[in-house]
């Protein structure tokens, strides 16, 4: 029967056109090309095959399948129900439905019983509310041929498939990879369509074009948590603390000062330092999160809308939902090792408008090393027939750190104009010490003369020598940690003490000299 309504609805394209009146909205080139794929693919398939398919973020999911919707209730006169996750995309999917003349029907905590099931050819339901319903049998779904799952990567939708196990199923989603590790997609879905790349999208003018800066933080204090990911508690530690406050500040100023700004968190407590920070560096900024009323929310997208300076820091709620297409720069604040998550945050800012071809990516979780550039290729097939051998290949923080290099700023490099050398080979260093047999510690030692030398010839003074030391801090922290690398020892007391250790000593070495 499945192969049957597909070749049907196939056959029938150009039938529908003619009877029915022309959708409002129209389909992109390839829009179209996805949308005729997945008729083909289910006219081959067998009976009860399950389909998903895979576009980026702002490549218009919503628009194909709710075109989708609108062929299949002509050709069928079945109905199709759509599952999403989120109130917010439950409005957003019917505002859509309606722009192609499909009459709808969303099923929200409101609606307790469907009388009048006739007047209706499409249903939009969140998936825990539909569940109560079809549990407490106030409501009886009939003559459904297609269900629709948006977003199909969250694993809550599994709960509802048994109900309509003779249904058409079509999963859509940018990030074919489970939410939950233990539940890969292939369990619930026989086949994946993977729709035109990003690095198409931009280069064919429908997403922004991304300029990525990279800022190396290290992450050895955060914790992993039974969902895989970082802990928001050892995040909030890490990302509330000042030193990171103040990278995050230096970031903005140096990349995006006077840009529409959307900065990503990973715990409440972090962002609202964030914007305690901002707002005492004089800028407009206003945090948004769970916590706030839905008028509250309205008001500050409303702000973060009309105002083109304006910056917004959030947690977790503007992931999926949300629209803005006049954001030109996405502050990942925050480390995540879901794919997911990394695709939907950055994806916020890659909507186009006749004024804005380009938008600017700062990576301040080492999440571009962990993951690959926003618009690299992907290989998709492969994450969703295996999993299992991508998760366990994904970068560790220890390997990602070891590549870090620092760079001396430029502004710190002018306190030390006096200096004709600031840098030290900490691994060629170590060699040349093992060579003479030497005890490892020797390294350190050569390293802390010099920077002591570096603060005296660019000091008038005791005093103005420790303040030089001070801004060692970051150069002092790398080299410590490549020496640690060499000696296989890198646990985070260890290097907390030998950076203690070294500075002290650094202070101490100036007595002498003045």
């Amino acid at each position: 029967m499945l192969k049957f309504v597909a070749q049907f609805l196939k056959d029938m394209s150009e039938e529908i056109d003619v009877l029915m009146p022309p959708p409002k909205k129209v389909l992109y080139e390839y829009q179209q090309k996805g949308m005729d794929k997945i008729f083909d693919t289910l006219a081959k398939a067998p009976d009860n095959h399950n389909l998903l398919y895979q576009l980026p973020t702002g490549g218009g999911k919503t628009v194909i399948f709710s075109e989708i919707a609108r062929r299949y209730v002509a050709t069928t006169n079945k109905k199709v129900l759509i599952l999403t996750h989120r109130i917010e995309l439950c409005g957003q999917t019917s505002a859509m439905l309606n722009g192609f003349d499909v009459k709808n029907k969303i099923i929200n905590s409101k609606v307790k019983s469907l009388p009048n099931q006739k007047d209706y050819m499409c249903f939009v339901a969140m998936v825990e509310t539909l569940k109560n319903r079809l549990q407490d049998e106030m409501i009886d779904l009939d003559n459904i041929g297609m269900v629709i799952v948006d977003e199909a990567h969250y694993n809550s939708f599994r709960k509802l498939f048994h109900y309509f196990e003779d249904c058409v199923m079509l999963g859509v989603t940018a990030t074919p990879l489970s939410s939950n590790v233990k539940l890969p997609m292939y369990q619930n879905y026989d086949e994946l369509i993977v729709g035109e790349s990003i690095s198409y999208l931009v280069k064919n003018g429908f997403l922004s074009s991304p300029t990525t800066y990279c800022y190396d933080v290290g992450l050895s204090s955060l914790k992993i948590g039974a969902n895989g990911d970082y802990t928001v508690r050892s995040s909030d530690l890490l990302y509330g603390d000042f030193p990171m406050l103040e990278k995050l500040v230096h970031a903005y100023e140096e990349n995006s000062r006077g840009k529409k700004t959307l900065i990503f968190s990973s715990g409440i407590s972090t962002s609202l330092g964030v914007f305690d920070t901002f707002t005492k560096a004089g800028y407009a900024i206003k945090h948004l999160d769970n916590k706030n009323s839905p008028a509250e929310r309205k008001e500050i997208l409303e702000w973060f809308k009309h105002t083109p300076d304006a910056i917004l820091t959030s947690v977790g709620i503007l992931t999926t939902g949300f629209d803005e297409p006049t954001v030109e720069t996405i502050i990942l604040n925050r480390a995540t090792k879901s794919l997911t998550l990394y695709f939907q945050m950055i994806g916020r800012g890659s909507r186009i408008l006749e004024n804005k071809k380009k938008f600017t990516i700062l990576d301040l979780g080492n999440n571009v090393a962990r993951f690959g550039a926003w618009n690299d290729k992907v290989d998709w097939h492969e994450i969703f027939r295996v999993p299992d051998f991508y998760l366990n290949n994904i970068i560790v923080d220890s390997e990602i750190e070891k590549n870090f290099k620092y760079k001396m700023p430029d502004d710190v490099r002018a306190k030390f104009a006096k200096s004709e050398n600031v840098e030290f080979d900490v691994d060629e260093e170590y060699k040349q010490s093992q060579k003479k047999g030497e005890r490892p510690k020797m390294v350190l030692e050569r390293s802390l003369a010099q920077h002591s030398t570096m603060c005296i010839e660019n000091s008038e003074d005791l005093m103005d020598a420790r303040q030089l030391a001070i801004l060692l801090s970051d150069q002092i922290a790398y080299r410590i940690r490549l020496y640690s690398y060499s000696i296989c020892k890198s646990t985070d007391n260890y290097l907390k003490w030998l950076q203690e250790d070294y500075e002290r000593k650094l202070m101490q070495s100036f007595s002498n000299r003045f």
